[in-house]
């Protein structure tokens, strides 16, 4: 499977302080992969490395099959960077800031209007920066970003404060980009966020992966070894998930209605919580 992202034995430190301890993962082509953990993690730090805005102290790092400190200019127009501090011009219009950014990449005017249909802006291109919902600005940076249809998107947080509404509507436009072909490389502690729209997942604690792996996988491997059964009459029974758990489940639902038999997997907030101890705030 080809990888467009690859990290080995990153290390960085500021001022004498890890901030990354010989990470490595890989990211595969076509994955939204989910880079999760709290703030001060490690997170923000990782993507400007892959970006070239930062240089690790060790390790060897690659993008779209080269090392970073290899990219020439042609290889960062097929990428996508979306952060919190992308900002946007206040003064000029919807239709304008991204003209902007169009002309800069020799793209025509019908990627714009091709563009604002797609993250629903259409409506609002003569609409001042300045005047728009935070919602409406998170739209219009993720419409920056994707431009140039890139190959491989960053995302940092990129529905942080956002209401569900339009988180829901974030989610949309990501799924349907990864559809299309984009890499999606995406940080986040939104643990529900993760689980909707990512193929896999890494922890973060203090520098370092603590897993990784699917979501539905994680779950199931940190499950609790046991099954719960809710019957008719509002009943709850737990026994063992083992052949012995089973026969002691059927003597204590002789008589009785079954609604529902399950077992407990953890979600990837408590998953998360298991490992580190720490929760994601």
């Amino acid at each position: 499977m080809e990888q467009v992202i690859s990290m080995q034995d990153i290390s960085l430190a500021f001022r004498g302080r890890p901030a990354l301890q010989r990470l490595s993962f890989a990211v595969n082509k076509g994955e939204i992969f989910g880079f999760l953990g709290p703030s001060g993690a490690g997170k923000t730090t990782t993507i400007k490395l892959l970006t070239r805005q930062l240089r690790p102290d060790s390790g060897k790092l690659s993008i779209l099959g080269r090392e970073v400190d290899t990219l020439h200019t042609d290889a960062f127009a097929r990428i996508g960077i979306l952060t919190d501090n992308s900002g946007l011009y206040e003064r000029l219009s919807v239709y304008e800031n991204l003209r902007l950014f169009a002309d800069l990449r020799g793209l025509p005017g019908s990627a714009v209007d091709n563009v604002l249909e797609h993250v629903g802006l259409a409506q609002e291109r003569k609409k001042p920066g300045k005047a728009l919902s935070r919602g409406m600005k998170q739209r219009l940076m993720l419409a920056r970003a994707v431009l140039h249809q890139p190959e491989l998107l960053f995302l940092d947080e990129p529905t942080a404060a956002l209401d569900p509404a339009t988180t829901r509507e974030i989610h949309r436009l990501l799924t349907e980009l990864n559809r299309q072909g984009t890499t999606i490389f995406l940080t986040t502690h939104n643990m529900e966020e993760a689980d909707r729209l990512c193929s896999r997942v890494a922890f973060l604690d203090h520098g370092t992966i603590v897993e990784c792996g699917p979501p539905d996988q994680l779950k199931l491997k940190y499950a609790k070894d046991e099954l719960i059964a809710l019957t008719g009459g509002g009943e709850t029974l737990c026994v063992p998930k083992t052949a012995e758990g089973l026969r002691q489940l059927a003597g204590q639902l002789e008589g009785k209605n079954l609604l529902t038999l399950h077992s407990t997997e953890p979600n990837l907030e408590e998953i998360f919580l298991q490992l580190t101890g720490r929760g994601l705030l």
